[in-house]
């Protein structure tokens, strides 16, 4: 933990953060929402682990709850909220953290790279700080995307990543990786933000076909399974709801690791107010 009145400092820095960062949505008409931290169904992904609670998992991120508000006849939405990982610790990681989620309703993801850089920045100058132009790279010229998944992933990892300029945003990933994003072509249409090599933001063009989405979500489950993993419990609600979304993109984006980023905080854990027990 660091010295006392520089965690301060952190502390009140985040403040403005979030200061900065409702302000921003504000002047763009977006509408502030809160949706449930305990949910029935914690992700999609096979890869995202979540907490259990008391018969139900704490979030792992507001995604569904968020797209059923979009499914309701809501266009532009945003969230701030905390968020909760199993098996998440590191410099880098944590199983509480915050995040920052939107959705805006007839938008591509090219319009969404705008609005996120636009974000980051007016959350740089609210801040004091300065970094460097957004670079927009396709992954295909970082990497051969004929490899095989795991080799692929493997090398991002440990080649890629840290050798990715100063601020930079990353698109249309192998198909493999859409999670919930729909499938453009042989592409993903999806992107990842990334700043002084942390990945900062996950954003995708959502997909609306609940029958892609399930075939996705039984196939994630049957890895998950084969590697000795409990499945993530299929939401027939999600799933009914995505039919019911308008055309949409949306992005999350980690405060706490925006925060790092901005202010070359080297360790996550120096961002937040820890348990009593970790200080």
């Amino acid at each position: 933990m660091l010295k006392s009145r520089s965690f301060a400092t952190i502390i009140r820095k985040k403040s403005q953060l979030l200061h900065q960062i409702r302000t921003w949505f504000w002047e763009q008409g977006y509408l502030e929402v809160q949706t449930p931290l305990l949910v029935f169904s914690p992700a999609m992904e096979e890869t995202l682990e979540s907490i259990s609670c008391d018969g139900r998992y704490l979030h792992t991120s507001p995604e569904f709850a968020m797209k059923h508000l979009l499914a309701q006849g809501l266009c532009k939405i945003y969230q701030i909220v905390p968020c909760f990982r199993g098996e998440e610790e590191g410099r880098h990681h944590s199983k509480e953290f915050s995040m920052l989620e939107w959705y805006r309703a007839g938008i591509g993801t090219q319009d969404l790279m705008n609005e996120s850089i636009d974000v980051i920045y007016s959350c740089a100058k609210a801040l004091g700080v300065d970094i460097a132009d957004f670079d927009c790279i396709p992954t295909a010229e970082l990497l051969d995307p004929n490899l095989p998944e795991e080799e692929w992933m493997f090398r991002w990892v440990d080649e890629i990543e840290p050798n990715l300029p100063p601020s930079v945003i990353v698109y249309d990933y192998p198909k493999w990786g859409a999670a919930l994003a729909r499938i453009r072509g042989e592409k993903a249409d999806r992107f990842e933000i990334y700043i002084n090599g942390l990945e900062i933001g996950n954003a995708f063009h959502e997909e609306l076909n609940p029958s892609v989405i399930r075939t996705r979500w039984e196939k994630g489950n049957a890895n998950r399974i084969q590697k000795g993993k409990s499945p993530h419990p299929m939401d027939e609600d999600f799933l009914q709801d995505i039919s019911q979304m308008p055309r949409c993109s949306g992005i999350a984006i980690g405060l706490d690791r925006l925060l790092m980023a901005l202010l070359d905080i080297t360790d996550i854990k120096d961002t937040h107010v820890p348990n009593r027990r970790e200080s």
